[in-house]
């Protein structure tokens, strides 16, 4: 799993997705800007987050835990049932 580099500060958030709130565009192939870090927080349920590679990986994200996005790292996410989950968005100040 990718680590998150020391110094990082919150600029913004995602409001709390389920699996019928999610966007289209988060299920789709999608990257952040340069510098941005995403942080893929699950609150309830499971969730994947799939870069297709290659090769393609893919982590599953259990409640409790969170996923790392790297900047301009395209990646989507697949739902695996019920989920509550939301991107937190850090970059360096």
């Amino acid at each position: 799993m990718t680590r998150l580099p020391e110094g990082l500060r919150k600029h913004g958030e995602t409001r709390v997705f389920d699996e019928t709130s999610v966007p289209a565009k988060l299920l789709d192939l999608h990257d952040t800007k340069p510098g941005v870090w995403g942080r893929l927080v699950v609150e309830q349920g499971a969730l994947d987050y799939i870069v297709p590679g290659p090769p393609e990986t893919c982590e599953r994200i259990s409640a409790g835990e969170f996923g790392v996005i790297e900047p301009t790292v395209v990646h989507r996410v697949g739902l695996c049932g019920p989920v509550r989950f939301r991107v937190e968005f850090l970059s360096m100040p």
